[in-house]
């Protein structure tokens, strides 16, 4: 992609209104936290104290509308914390340049790491940063620093109060995450009636499997109904997968087709009724004509063989799915069976057992080719040289410009430079507002106070439709808060825009100047997925090898590793797609082909495991042998596509050649060709990435040329369109 044409996307993306749910509820209940902590301070103390609780209750608010598993209080607590501490040490090392840049370029940067814990913990560490600059404008002296950041930290424990005595939808993440992740599964089975081979996206399942991870102290109170649905809708996807597809389930045509498409429609009408039922919290009900289609005939019932298998399967699962899902409306708590804590529940830390995890985490991403350490070092450079360059202009506030650019900063190009101009246009526009509000009102403290709470309200209500219009009102609230304290409106506008416009500079420059580029990773990120695809497999072949307890358990790490690895390549390849650099050891149209091959050969695995055989089953070694070929031909593919060398498949074809011809029965025998699905998937793969270095870098120079044809294609589409108005 040109520059061109990345800005144009990145002023699009910026500009967008996401089409998501409202809360107003909760929004109203975040607005009231800063209303019951500025109000006492404006009347108790002083405009100064009544800013500094607006910010710690503001911010803390916004935190809490991150998209973390974790009870909101606690992050409520956390951010308000987070910004006292900030606040105090800045102010102890404010008054010279040589204490404070260098305490604000290791906050930046630490906060800039804090990507390595997740997203949450990013953002909330950034308004850190923010508070920091902020607010030693504020206190005068070391025991008035203390206060404010007394204040700030109360302004969070407002917002934790609230949580915890005004509870909404209580559980209604989770519930959603695992609703949705039961959709997708009855969306699949409906797709698979028309397409038998239809791709399913395990991204639903896996944010179900993040939301069932649970501290000892949410699985007290976790409902029942929320343990146990994610485990069967794993199980039920690749029987549906299996009971559909040709080649090891139903036939390509006549009854058992019909009967297939049949059973898929009543599966999807389960899933969806037992989705509705966790979502709201209400018994299932499932339609009678869908619950009499899974009734099973056995005199004139049209399935045999692995089909028939698969039939069967799918509606025991079923029945287990309703006999939950009809508890939705019942209070409980997650069952605690005999065994280790590791087996009762999926095991969050809690926040103080957090601090090792993060620091390993942290430790693995100290590398120069991280993008979170090189975003760290954006962060930490940018709020230092805004800083100094904002407070050598005739403005005040110098410090808007290292806050806009520390708040839009992210470690990749897209959404670095998308918050950019969103957030440009929405101070622009918030600005203008406000300040007109200001003008016509006239010096009014009290007022301005209830504007300000009112402009944070509707901040919040829009926070997940986009940045943009969230920032609208974030600068009407700054404005307001500024007003109450007897600041000028014109002085105002001018610093405000011409500082966030400074700092949005400042953010994009850094990024070119210190990029972190997906596109090189690419052809990393394919062999890592290939490597984990190559060992998930290899555990199910060895499943069916020798069906044995442990054997299952490996096999089910390996899909979760390959669930990952997956992950990480489409969250890589949607981020090179949006940058302007141009292919490098992958063009898109390799990219695509090579993703269609693997999900084929991720597809034949999760065929094979809806068939693996009981404990105690017969061994098929056969099957041990082809595991070992399987295993470690796509571990020396890796290693090939990493150096650019053409993959090659010597091992896996020599033991399915070996592979019996009879096969002792059917489930051998469909294991066999969910085999052959896999080495053609293979064959696809290479053929997708092999090619000579010559031919290599004609495919990155046609690359170039298709994507500047289509630059000029738009221009001149939109030609006419200019000259005509």
């Amino acid at each position: 992609m040109t520059w061109l044409r990345a800005l144009m996307e990145v002023v699009r993306s910026g500009l967008t209104v996401e089409e998501t749910r409202l809360e107003p509820l909760l929004a109203l209940r975040t607005a009231v936290g800063v209303a019951v902590i500025v109000g006492p301070a404006l009347w108790l103390a002083s405009p100064a104290y009544a800013a500094s609780a607006a910010l710690g209750a503001y911010s803390a608010g916004a935190a809490t509308f991150q998209r973390t598993w974790r009870p909101r209080k606690v992050i409520a607590l956390g951010a308000g914390a987070g910004l006292a501490l900030s606040t105090f040490v800045g102010y102890l090392a404010a008054g010279r340049l040589v204490t404070f840049l260098p305490l604000l370029a290791v906050w930046a940067f630490a906060a800039g790491m804090a990507w390595a814990a997740g997203s949450t913990a990013g953002i909330v560490a950034a308004t850190t940063v923010g508070s920091m600059l902020v607010t030693i404008t504020l206190p005068t002296s070391t025991g008035r620093a203390l206060e404010h950041a007394g204040v700030i930290a109360l302004g969070g424990v407002a917002q934790a109060m609230l949580i915890l005595l005004f509870p909404i939808r209580r559980w209604g993440a989770h519930r959603d995450a695992l609703a949705d992740a039961l959709a997708a599964v009855a969306d699949h089975a409906r797709r698979l009636r028309h397409d038998p081979t239809a791709a399913f996206d395990p991204e639903p399942l896996m944010t179900a499997r993040d939301a069932a991870a649970v501290t000892p102290s949410q699985a007290r109170t976790r409902p029942t109904v929320l343990h146990g649905p994610r485990g069967l809708a794993e199980r039920i996807l690749p029987v549906v997968a299996a009971l559909a597809d040709p080649d090891v389930g139903a036939p390509a045509e006549g009854a058992g087709r019909d009967r297939a498409r049949e059973l898929l429609g009543a599966a999807a009408d389960v899933l969806d009724a037992a989705a509705r039922s966790i979502r709201r919290g209400t018994p299932a009900e499932v339609p009678p004509a869908s619950a009499d289609v899974l009734r099973f005939d056995e005199e004139h019932e049209v399935l045999e063989g692995p089909a028939r298998q698969a039939a069967e399967r799918l509606v025991a699962l079923l029945g287990e799915a309703l006999e939950i899902a009809g508890s939705g409306s019942t209070r409980g708590s997650t069952p605690a069976p005999h065994g280790p804590a590791g087996a009762r529940f999926l095991v969050r830390p809690t926040m103080f057992r957090l601090v090792p995890v993060v620091v390993r985490s942290v430790r693995r991403e100290i590398r120069r080719e991280s993008p979170v350490f090189r975003h760290a070092v954006r962060l930490a450079a940018v709020a230092v040289l805004g800083y100094l360059i904002a407070t050598r202009l005739p403005l005040g506030h110098g410090y808007w410009a290292p806050i806009a650019a520390v708040m839009v900063m992210r470690p990749d190009f897209h959404r670095t430079y998308a918050r950019a101009v969103a957030r440009l246009a929405g101070t622009l526009a918030g600005v203008a507002l406000a300040t007109g509000v200001v003008r016509a009102l006239g010096p009014d403290a009290h007022l301005f106070a209830v504007l300000a709470v009112v402009s944070a309200g509707l901040s919040y209500t829009l926070i997940r439709t986009g940045y943009a219009y969230s920032q609208c009102f974030t600068a009407a609230y700054v404005v307001f808060l500024l007003a109450m304290g007897g600041q000028a409106w014109e002085q105002t506008v001018l610093e405000r825009v011409v500082l966030t416009l400074l700092g949005g500079v400042l953010a994009m420059l850094a990024y070119v100047v210190f990029p972190a580029w997906e596109t090189p990773r690419l052809p990393s990120r394919l062999a890592d997925w290939l490597t984990a695809n190559g060992r998930y497999a290899a555990a199910v072949l060895r499943s069916h090898a020798e069906p044995t307890t442990e054997h299952r358990a490996d096999m089910r790490r390996a899909q979760l590793a390959s669930r990952r690895a997956r992950a990480a390549w489409h969250e890589g390849y949607d981020r090179a797609r949006q940058e302007p650099v141009p292919p490098r050891g992958l063009t898109s149209r390799e990219a695509e082909e090579a993703q269609k091959a693997l999900k084929g050969f991720d597809r034949a695995a999760m065929l094979m495991e809806s068939l693996v055989p009981r404990a105690g089953s017969p061994f098929a070694p056969e099957a041990e042998r082809l595991a070992e070929a399987l295993e470690a031909d796509t571990a020396q593919a890796a290693l090939d596509m990493r150096e650019h060398r053409n993959p090659d498949w010597g091992r896996v074809e020599e033991a399915l050649h070996e592979w019996p011809d009879a096969a002792v029965d059917r489930s051998r025998d469909v294991v066999r060709r969910g085999a052959e699905l896999q080495k053609q998937a293979l064959e696809d793969l290479a053929t997708a990435v092999s090619r000579t270095p010559l031919e290599r870098d004609i495919g990155s120079a046609r690359e170039q040329r298709r994507a500047r044809a289509a630059v000029v294609a738009e221009d001149d589409a939109s030609a006419p369109a200019h000259r005509g108005g």
